[in-house]
């Protein structure tokens, strides 16, 4: 009897970290679209330049602790990014860690249908470990606006 209650007890536990997690992801997934949406009304507003430069602050308002803006042009070269290192970049044939070129496919799938989430596997900044990752992203004219978030 002990056995079954403390057994219930585990369960019950493992279960609500699941749903919990789940909840974050979700919850995540609609902040980054939240702000990809947000990032192009800004963009319509302020015009290229004064976009590019608030979605490259990193203390700006496109820049939310794990959730960020960056922007490719339709080539692949990174436009905007609070990590400004990337910028200037042509990133479209650098893979991620299981060899897929992720940038190429959100820069075909932002081409071909505007809009959508792309799936790879990036280095964590915060743990150095490569987890999974989805992005976000919209065509807006040349621009490719997009927010990626880690999956838990």
């Amino acid at each position: 009897m002990k056995r079954n209650r403390l057994f219930i007890v585990i369960l019950s536990g493992i279960l609500a970290i699941l749903f919990t997690a789940g909840a974050t992801s979700a919850d995540d997934s609609g902040k980054a679209v939240a702000l990809v949406k947000k990032a192009v009304a800004f963009y319509k507003t302020n015009g290229i330049e004064k976009a590019l430069d608030e979605f490259s602050n990193p203390k700006g308002q496109f820049s939310l602790g794990d959730l960020y803006v960056f922007v490719y042009d339709n080539k692949g070269t990174m436009l905007a990014h609070p990590n400004n290192t990337l910028i200037g970049q042509n990133l479209i044939e650098v893979p991620d860690a299981t060899g897929k070129l992720f940038r190429k496919d959100i820069i075909d799938t932002a081409a071909s249908k505007g809009s959508g989430w792309v799936d790879y596997k990036y280095k964590n900044p915060k743990n150095k470990e490569i987890e999974s990752k989805t992005t976000y992203f919209e065509k807006i004219e040349d621009l490719v606006i997009c927010c990626g978030i880690y999956k838990k």
